[in-house]
């Protein structure tokens, strides 16, 4: 055991004794995932429980949620009906090991590729976990964050303004949230992640929901939609529902387990809202890592996947465009840059690293150790891609044209030019996401 985990197992014998669970601790290992927060998994008295910390006081600094405030949530929900985890101790600052909680483990695993391959069934199962979250009593939980639409996008805006306001597809993402703009309706428990990744599911069924960091009181299709967006399907891009099943049956059992009626444009909306969040959400973990609140290597290489999100955003709001413009062929693509004839470049000197770590280190590595490794190659192809040359995402102009309503999805060929330059910033930062595959057929070939 080294160092660092002899003091993590000392601070959790401390806190489970507190909670009861005398005894040593046992099989300490970080757990993979969690783009958010640390979990370490881990044994005391023959049970498995898992802590759940964050990674900075300074992380949590800007959140509208206390992790004393989750578990409180958590436990609502627990007894509310929803199948959630047990959360049997909060961390005190005696236990020296930073803010955040320990709960039981559930049976089962989060990971996408294997809940995926579960039956239809388990939607409905997850459907009528939220339809449970969203009975709750809200007045029971108004220790929780309100999120109304006009309020939301009102933050979304100056959360762009920070972020550099310079991405239009972002700025044509806020310029159709503040058209489109929703009523307001009764507020109800909303988990806020509720995805495939945040779900603990065993032999085909649901055991928990998990990461109830972003739990706020709102719209309860605002959790419908969220599950649905392209990101969390994880490349079942043909099964809307979660990546489980299509969404009118997703709908159906979220009704019969006592969900309320179904509004397409609401979950439009909440699909647009989310998608944009999602975005502004990547760049603001670049803006987390030059800040030093958590300086791991997936937060910079998490804030390239913004060009995921604008190609998803292209892809929801293109429908709205006239007929001509969403026709248009697109400018042609970036020219490729020449392959080197001589000594080898930085990009080939990067592919070569990448290909060493595979071959050398890679066999000696499992668990979390393996994940990282596999996001240090990512962030390795991320830079070799851009020096071949990357396409620039950004233009402060059309974007401020675009939140000003001088520009837009009738702009004569606005639609076209934004949909490559979302192809070809996509294809340099993460050219594996599915979506992009999708669009490519979609767009070139009109």
């Amino acid at each position: 055991m080294t160092d660092d985990a002899a003091t993590l197992a000392h601070g959790l014998a401390k806190a489970m004794a507190r909670a009861g669970h005398a005894g040593g601790i046992d099989d300490l290992r970080r757990l993979s995932g969690g783009a958010n927060m640390e979990s370490w998994l881990f044994a005391c008295a023959g049970r498995r429980f898992v802590l759940r910390r964050a990674p900075s006081a300074q992380w949590l600094a800007g959140r509208s949620l206390t992790m004393v405030d989750e578990a409180r949530l958590i436990r609502l929900a627990r007894a509310g009906g929803v199948p959630a985890p047990d959360v049997v101790v909060e961390l005190c600052p005696d236990d020296a090991l930073g803010i955040g909680f320990v709960m039981a483990c559930l049976e089962g695993t989060a990971d996408p590729e294997a809940v995926l391959a579960s039956p239809p069934a388990l939607a409905a199962e997850i459907a009528a976990a939220m339809a449970k979250i969203h009975a709750l009593d809200a007045a029971q939980a108004d220790h929780l964050p309100v999120l109304d639409a006009a309020t939301g996008i009102a933050r979304l805006c100056e959360q762009f303004a920070a972020a550099g306001g310079d991405r239009p597809i972002i700025a044509l993402g806020l310029a159709w949230l503040r058209v489109n703009c929703p009523p307001k309706v009764p507020l109800c428990v909303v988990h806020g992640d509720l995805r495939i990744g945040n779900v603990m599911v065993d032999q085909g069924h649901l055991t928990g929901v998990l990461d109830w960091e972003l739990a706020h009181l709102g719209d309860g299709h605002e959790d419908l939609a969220y599950g649905c967006m392209t990101v969390w399907r994880f490349g079942r891009l043909d099964k809307q529902g979660l990546g489980l099943t299509d969404l009118a049956d997703l709908v159906h059992a979220y009704r019969r387990a006592g969900g309320e009626r179904f509004d397409p444009a609401r979950f439009r909306f909440w699909l647009i809202y989310r998608t944009v969040w999602w975005a502004l959400g990547c760049l603001d973990m670049g803006k987390a890592w030059r800040s030093g609140a958590d300086r791991s290597l997936e937060r910079v290489v998490v804030a390239r996947r913004a060009a995921e999100q604008e190609l998803d955003l292209l892809l929801l709001l293109e429908d709205d465009a006239p007929e001509a413009e969403r026709a248009r062929v697109l400018p042609p693509a970036p020219a490729a840059s020449p392959q080197p004839a001589g000594e080898p470049d930085a990009g080939e000197i990067l592919t070569a690293i990448s290909e060493w770590l595979a071959a050398t280190v890679k066999p000696r590595l499992d668990g979390r150790e393996r994940w990282e490794l596999a996001v240090a190659q990512n962030a390795l192809g991320i830079v070799r891609r851009e020096l071949a040359g990357r396409a620039a995402p950004c233009d402060r102009v059309m974007a401020q044209a675009i939140l000003d309503g001088t520009a837009g999805l009738a702009t004569p060929g606005l639609l076209a030019d934004l949909k490559r330059r979302a192809l070809t910033t996509l294809a340099s930062d993460m050219p594996k996401y599915p979506a992009l595959a999708r669009a490519r057929a979609l767009w070139e070939t009109r």
